[in-house]
């Protein structure tokens, strides 16, 4: 019988224990969300994010610009947020307009403010083992491991994505905690005999069942951080969960695994970075 990850109740005690955190303190934690346009999933994201914020005791600004806004204006919040000392942690919900790059957004930030761990300055702190603010949806599944107490170190972990956003920051966790990480993408051969060899199969690709029984070994912990809506316009994964579960020691479900530790963990962020600015 396989274990199944609950990702809402971790996220639930990671909450709690950082609302008891935030009452000792003595600065009140505060974030900034940028919304650039009106994208209609952001908004639900950005709404969640708020009530979070509220459970927890964190403050919460959010600054919309409209769809047209230019480079400069983007830009010039950002700098300014950046010198706000009530604000210890600055977030841009993506996706932006297309004619914003958004990478250079990202970069304008203040590193000890980037919450959402883009940075490039996080990112290399990361990859060389260092204190920094890890992305939140893979600093989430680390957590989730570390909970259910699933050992890491010495096994094979096949992460099947490559983005900067999950993939690549997860290779760098992994790797601190001494797991043989390999990643596979749109262009790599035998991606089935690759997923078979893993003890832990993290899917993070955003394609409807991907992964399929014939890709997992027995007994493999089974991540899967893919979000997508079906025919039906259910949620689905990355991962076919009802065939796969049965061969799993460990698996995530989607909605309800994943997806709750990633604001969990971006609120933690926003905690330590109050910490370290007062």
């Amino acid at each position: 019988m396989s274990t199944i990850i609950n990702g809402k109740e971790v996220a639930q005690r990671v909450r709690q224990t950082l609302k008891e955190e935030v009452a000792k303190l003595e600065v009140k934690p505060k974030i900034a969300v940028i919304m650039v346009g009106n994208d209609k999933a952001s908004e639900v994201y950005v709404r969640n994010k708020s009530k979070a914020c509220d459970e927890i005791g964190i403050g919460f600004e959010e600054f919309l610009l409209e769809e047209n806004a230019q480079r400069e204006e983007l830009l010039n919040l950002i700098q300014e947020l950046n010198l706000r000392k009530d604000i210890h942690g600055i977030l841009l919900q993506s996706p932006i307009p297309k004619h914003l790059d958004i990478r250079e957004a990202f970069n304008a930030i203040d590193y000890r403010k980037d919450v959402d761990g883009f940075h490039p300055i996080n990112v290399g702190k990361l990859s060389i083992g260092e204190d920094c603010f890890v992305s939140c949806t893979p600093a989430g599944v680390i957590k989730m491991l570390e909970e259910y107490n699933i050992e890491v170190e010495g096994k094979n972990a096949v992460i099947i994505g490559r983005s900067n956003i999950v993939g690549k920051p997860l290779v760098q966790c992994l790797l601190n905690k001494n797991a043989t990480v390999t990643v596979c993408h749109s262009k790599t051969k035998n991606i089935e005999e690759i997923a078979k060899q893993a003890d832990i199969l993290i899917a993070a690709l955003g394609k409807p069942k991907f992964v399929t029984a014939n890709m997992v070994k027995k007994g493999a912990v089974v991540i899967d951080v893919g979000i997508n809506r079906n025919e039906e316009g259910k949620l689905v994964g990355d991962v076919d969960f009802e065939n796969v579960e049965p061969l799993s020691s460990y698996i995530t479900p989607v909605p309800g695994g994943v997806g709750p530790m990633t604001i969990a963990m971006l609120m933690s962020n926003v905690v330590k970075a109050a910490k370290k600015l007062q």
